[in-house]
């Protein structure tokens, strides 16, 4: 990550000088404008289209040519210094990464079994961002046939969050009212964080919306039980809607954060109600690859210095640990304490009768050992 933040920082410093360059060019290049422009209509004025330019008007064009050379000759020049800043970025990119990545790969990883599931995570990846299209594109370049019902559930998601993020609450409601029996079972609070969202742009229409608010009050009486607090709060605001929430101690129903996390919310429990993860498995697997391939090519440069070139061959077990950080923490892994490795499917934790948990590897060798 540290190489990342370099980069950026390089980065951060180039597009700061780019913003400065235009404002600095707009501004110049304007001045110039209307003085260029100022001088010919103060020079038609005085002396027509075909009348010779006195000694002291050709002083003046003088000027005024001398202005523009300097002018351009200062943009070139700070220009020649934003190429020193790109070039700049360039040399740090080259410092802090390695161009050659392939030392780590493994030879024969992408079989035809192996390559058909990178497809279907691809397209999947792509049905979850909306880009339908490439989606599709991909299915016709690899042969891979998707079934039409798999493709709608992402086409209704990626409709609905588009409308939440221009902040139209309507086609989310209806899913979620549609989906509310599911949505009570896995103990979602998607509906009524929906329904307070719709109350409070009520609110924020002042008196004018005050009996449409009172009427859609309604809607939270299933909610009651869950929520009594937030919808006493709700009620609470009507009494200032004379003034306006925003000069009200209700003032925090307007927090524009709570629009970004409703997506979220969506999000995460449209993807529960479709048996997926809240993220995609790509994007998931490209950060944990980012943070683990560092390590990898440093341990890989250390294995052929030494020349230990049987370490790693294995191809679903790496020669080091690498922490990824909790936010790459999926599932529990069980060490055993006895062989210091990690179980597997063919090597699965085991349970003693006296409570003790052990891998089956080591429970074969203490059975056929002296002990």
């Amino acid at each position: 990550m540290d190489q990342c933040v370099t980069v950026e920082r390089e980065l951060e410093k180039v597009l700061h000088k780019f913003s400065g360059y235009g404002q600095l060019c707009e501004r110049g290049l304007e001045e110039l404008i209307d003085y260029t422009g100022g001088l010919k209509h103060e020079i038609l004025q005085s002396h027509g289209q075909d009348a010779e330019l006195s000694g002291t008007l050709s002083l003046v064009l003088t000027q005024c040519c001398k202005r523009i050379k300097d002018t351009v000759q200062k943009l070139a020049s700070d220009h020649k210094d934003i190429h020193s800043s790109v070039s700049r970025v360039g040399k740090a990119i080259d410092k802090n990464f390695d161009s050659d990545i392939s030392s780590v790969g493994i030879d024969g990883c992408w079989q035809a079994d192996s390559q058909r599931l990178l497809n279907e995570v691809m397209v999947e990846h792509f049905f979850r961002q909306g880009m339908l299209d490439v989606a599709e594109e991909l299915c016709q370049e690899s042969g891979l046939s998707v079934d039409p019902s798999q493709k709608e559930p992402f086409v209704e998601l990626n409709r609905i969050l588009e409308a939440l993020k221009v902040r139209v609450l309507r086609p989310a409601l209806e899913w979620a009212v549609s989906n509310r029996e599911m949505l009570i079972a896995q103990n979602s609070s998607l509906e009524f964080k929906l329904h307070r969202l719709y109350f409070i742009s009520l609110l924020m229409g002042g008196t004018t919306n005050q009996r449409e608010a009172l009427q859609y009050a309604k809607n939270f009486q299933p909610f009651a039980l869950n929520h009594q607090k937030d919808i006493q709060v709700l009620m609470g605001s009507l009494v200032y809607l004379r003034q306006g929430i925003e000069n009200s101690p209700y003032v925090h129903l307007l927090d524009a954060n709570q629009w970004a996390d409703i997506c979220d919310i969506f999000t995460r429990d449209a993807c529960a109600l479709l048996g997926l993860s809240v993220e995609s498995p790509l994007s998931v697997s490209f950060s944990a690859g980012c943070v683990a391939l560092p390590a990898l090519i440093n341990i890989k440069a250390v294995i052929e210095q030494r020349q230990c070139t049987g370490v790693w061959n294995q191809k679903d077990e790496l020669p080091i640990e690498v922490d990824l950080g909790k936010k790459c923490w999926y599932h529990s892994i069980f060490a055993c304490p006895i062989l210091r490795q990690q179980t597997t499917d063919n090597n699965p934790p085991m349970k003693l009768v006296c409570g003790h948990i052990i891998s089956r590897d080591a429970l074969n060798k203490m059975f056929n050992g002296s002990k």
